[in-house]
């Protein structure tokens, strides 16, 4: 994927009846796709931020219809298709699979209902695209890991455990980070996780143990915190003594315990309500057809495969370790303190200063 970043912005944007469009008030209906649920990013924040700043922006008079499609590309495709049927003002889909889903999106537009891509970049004629500078993941992840390997990485050796061929977000974390890791590492082994389950990453890792040697992987990029969590356990499995450094991304509750405990290193922390909410605004802001709020919304270029110059906004991602848990997952509100420092994890927070 090829971008241009020229600067995001974000303005507010009102929901009293005198501001919208002749045509369209804010009695819409928004259309929410999203791919699966082993991630609990897409139940926890995704949706409930979404449905909450569409009623904020529409005085309450605006509606998400919310569908997940547990990682089922036809199961999407299907339910693209009867939103609209239903006539869905507006749709805002995470692509299970990028390629698969262009149909829909080309149905949506014969049907004049805008199409959003929502995290994963789909084909087909979408209006907009919103994420996070995905390349931008793989990079920090990758700097990471060689930081961790220390002053001699390049005679190390790691596993790349990637994420679903699918999935396009996971071709561009891999990219990044191979921009970073080549030449400074010894890339062992690497695969891709069909669908991001955790179980076929385990399943990778444990092959990639008896193939490399457990005493010869010095580290593993791991491209989420499920993959993540499915390596070190496969280490921890095969009587590793003390676990070397993996990476992450998302910072799951149970990524950034283990991060407080040492077992995973460090992961990506991507501010989901500022990419909720600005996806919210963006949808609304098309519908009602207000072309200077979205113009504000969608300052970046971002070319797919198969159209080019798609208005985007490519949202900023953080490194996520020891050290800022506090001033990024807590300040925001993503998880208090007293769910991340659980009696296994107090004394751990205590001599973090996380209280």
């Amino acid at each position: 994927m090829a971008v241009t970043v020229t600067g995001c912005g974000m303005i507010g944007i009102g929901g009293d009846g005198a501001s919208a469009s002749a045509t369209k008030g804010d009695d819409i209906k928004v259309g929410l796709l999203l791919p699966e649920k082993e991630n609990t990013r897409y139940e926890k924040f995704d949706y409930p931020i979404i449905r909450d700043q569409v009623q904020k922006l529409t005085d309450k008079k605006g509606d998400v219809v919310y569908l997940n499609a547990e990682q089922d590309a036809a199961k999407q495709l299907r339910q693209m298709r009867q939103m609209i049927d239903d006539k869905i003002d507006v749709i805002l889909v995470d692509a299970v699979d990028s390629v698969s889903i262009a149909k829909g999106v080309r149905e949506a537009k014969e049907a004049g209902i805008p199409v959003i891509a929502y995290d994963r970049l789909a084909q087909g004629p979408i209006d907009a695209y919103i994420s996070f500078d995905n390349e931008l993941v793989g990079q920090v992840q990758a700097k990471a890991l060689i930081s961790a390997l220390g002053a001699d990485s390049a005679s190390k050796k790691i596993v790349m455990m990637n994420g679903s061929l699918t999935d396009p977000n996971a071709a561009e974390f891999k990219a990044g980070a191979k921009s970073e890791l080549e030449g400074k590492v010894i890339i062992s082994s690497a695969y891709d996780t069909k669908d991001w389950k955790p179980e076929n990453a385990r399943a990778n890792m444990e092959k990639s143990i008896q193939d490399v040697g457990l005493n010869n992987i010095a580290g593993v990029y791991a491209a989420n915190d499920g993959i993540a969590g499915a390596v070190i356990d496969a280490f921890k499995a095969a009587g590793v003594s003390k676990i070397p450094p993996v990476t992450g991304q998302d910072s799951e509750l149970i990524a950034v315990q283990r991060i407080i405990k040492g077992d995973q290193y460090m992961s990506v922390y991507k501010s989901y309500p500022q990419e909720a909410n600005a996806a919210a605004e963006m949808a609304v802001a098309r519908v009602q057809g207000r072309s200077i709020e979205f113009d504000a919304l969608t300052r970046d270029k971002v070319d797919s495969p198969t159209n080019k110059d798609i208005p985007s906004q490519l949202v900023p991602v953080v490194d996520l370790t020891k050290e800022n848990i506090e001033k990024t997952v807590v300040q925001d509100g993503i998880y208090p303190v007293s769910k991340i420092c659980t009696a296994p994890y107090k004394s751990l927070c205590n001599s973090l200063g996380i209280k």
